[in-house]
């Protein structure tokens, strides 16, 4: 047995009929969302982007190292330059560095290399994976499992943000080395995901795409 602390574990016992019906409502708004390129540039208050971070960063992680920064941003004049950034590096991604393949694969989503979303929408929070921490001596603590525990808490971020009636766009324009000196963040981290976050525009709409069904991406043995 191991000697570290433990505390009682905060479970609520819920029979089966009442998950099925909490699955269902959850199932149902979850798979009405949608990622959105036209945001409303309508204020999000402060509070609601604090709470989805809140519950992102209650996602497992290797080791319970919680190897994650999330850096909001509301400034005006800094979305601006991360859309200078990612722009140059959207437009270097259309214009060559991305083969035909790749492109065919983008063309149903209709997309290119202005964003302008990325100065209209309210919030930009940008996810930061940690490679490495550092212990109370100052040595360098090597993390684990570091990006799949960041993909996981992503995941918790945008299902929050949905829950509070706000659209998201994952954004991954490549390189983001731009986002660590823009956020100052060390060079321990590295930009995963730059997230979108508002309302939606008036009038907004999204691609007919559709997703797989069950069958399509469960297999019970």
């Amino acid at each position: 047995m191991s000697d570290q602390p433990t505390v009682p574990l905060a479970f609520e016992a819920i029979s089966p009929q009442e998950s099925r019906a909490r699955l269902e409502k959850f199932a149902t708004r979850l798979r009405k969302r949608r990622t959105v390129r036209d945001f409303s540039p309508d204020p999000v208050a402060r509070d609601i982007i604090e709470q989805a971070i809140l519950a992102a960063g209650s996602a497992p992680s290797g080791a319970n190292q919680q190897p994650w920064t999330f850096v909001a941003i509301s400034d005006p004049a800094i979305k601006s330059r991360i859309r200078q950034a990612a722009e140059a590096e959207e437009k270097a991604f259309y214009e060559g560095r991305a083969g035909e393949e790749w492109l065919d694969a983008l063309a149903p989503l209709g997309t290119d290399w202005e964003k302008p979303f990325l100065e209209t929408a309210p919030w930009l929070i940008a996810i930061f994976m940690q490679r490495w921490g550092q212990g109370p001596d100052g040595r360098r603590v090597k993390h684990y499992y570091a990006l799949e525990s960041v993909g996981i808490a992503i995941g918790f971020l945008i299902a929050a943000l949905h829950e509070a009636g706000l659209a998201t766009l994952t954004h991954t324009p490549s390189p983001m080395g731009f986002l660590n000196e823009i956020c100052g963040r060390p060079d321990n981290e590295k930009a995963i995901v730059l997230l979108v976050v508002g309302k939606p525009a008036d009038g907004c709409r999204v691609p007919a795409i559709t997703k797989k069904s069950l069958d399509e991406i469960a297999r019970f043995i």
